[in-house]
């Protein structure tokens, strides 16, 4: 049984690790317009991005490099006001009909409605992983930390530190795990009316043009991916890799504390309690822990 100093000494650790203090990446250096670059601003250094919707483009960037392992961090300031059609994405991706995949979405609103954040993991093309949340603050009104932190024990997507869901590594058990490609990082803003807002019902107002969101300190504590010999290198436990340590293998009782409380009050949609769609055949990894 750990002691009361060894588990403050987990908790301190971890929530230094994903405070936003510690971003400090640069848009200038670290991504490029993959599409609307005239719906986009670089600003303050290169330290904040703006993605911008209108009726004619929405804009996305995505970075230079892939990363396998490690965490991936970014202050985002949603769309405010009558959102409603719009979705900001900031996800993982590699590429490819086999691709994996790690996602944040945030599905806007009519005026007064809280916004959805949806999450998904793909791995080898396969998907179907999504669980829904409702937030617990206003995202439009100041900038919050986005982080997706995944090692080869697990995937964790967090919000203000806070960890919201666990992917666990079963590949041994043959469940997909995204441990095998090189990841690059994407953000966007884009015209989702067709399914976004009540399934599609509530279509994007032009008149509320142009949608903003802002982006800031964009930071990939990450191993860089060089190729097939990466998914050795950047796994291996050593100090460099910092995401190996055994710090970051398992949710310590406040962090589980803390999913358990997001999930039980804000989570509106899980696959894995979705009986109807998929016909009672549920995914494996929903009938094993996943912390």
């Amino acid at each position: 049984m750990r002691s009361f100093h060894g588990l403050v000494a987990v908790a301190f650790i971890s929530v230094i690790a994903f405070q936003s203090c510690v971003v400090h990446g640069n848009f200038y250096r670290d991504v490029y317009f993959n599409w609307g670059a005239k719906h986009a601003y670089i600003y303050n250094n290169g330290d904040n991005l703006d993605l911008v919707l209108d009726k004619t483009a929405g804009s996305g960037v995505q970075s230079y490099n892939s990363f396998l392992f490690g965490s991936i961090e970014m202050l985002i300031k949603l769309v405010p006001g009558n959102s409603a059609g719009t979705v900001t994405a900031y996800y993982l991706s590699s590429t490819g009909n086999y691709h994996d995949e790690i996602d944040f979405e945030f599905l806007g609103n009519s005026s007064g409605q809280p916004y959805t954040m949806h999450t998904n993991i793909f791995t080898q093309g396969k998907g179907n992983r999504e669980q829904q949340f409702k937030l617990w603050f206003d995202p439009t009104a100041d900038f919050h930390n986005y982080t997706i932190h995944w090692n080869p024990t697990a995937v964790v997507w967090f919000v203000d530190s806070i960890p919201i869901r666990v992917f666990r590594n079963y590949k041994s058990e043959g469940i997909g795990f995204p441990n095998q490609q090189g990841m690059q990082v994407y953000s966007s803003l884009w015209n989702a009316d067709n399914w976004a807002t009540r399934g599609g019902l509530v279509k994007i107002d032009w008149s509320c043009a142009p949608f903003m969101a802002g982006l800031k300190k964009f930071n990939a504590r990450a191993c860089k991916w060089e190729g097939p010999l990466s998914i050795i290198k950047c796994a291996v436990p050593t100090p460099f890799n910092w995401w190996t340590s055994r710090v970051y293998k398992q949710l310590n009782w406040d962090q589980q504390g803390k999913m358990k409380w997001v999930q039980d009050n804000y989570m509106i949609y899980n696959y894995c309690t979705d009986y109807k769609r998929f016909g009672g055949k549920m995914a494996p990894e929903c009938y094993k822990p996943q912390y």
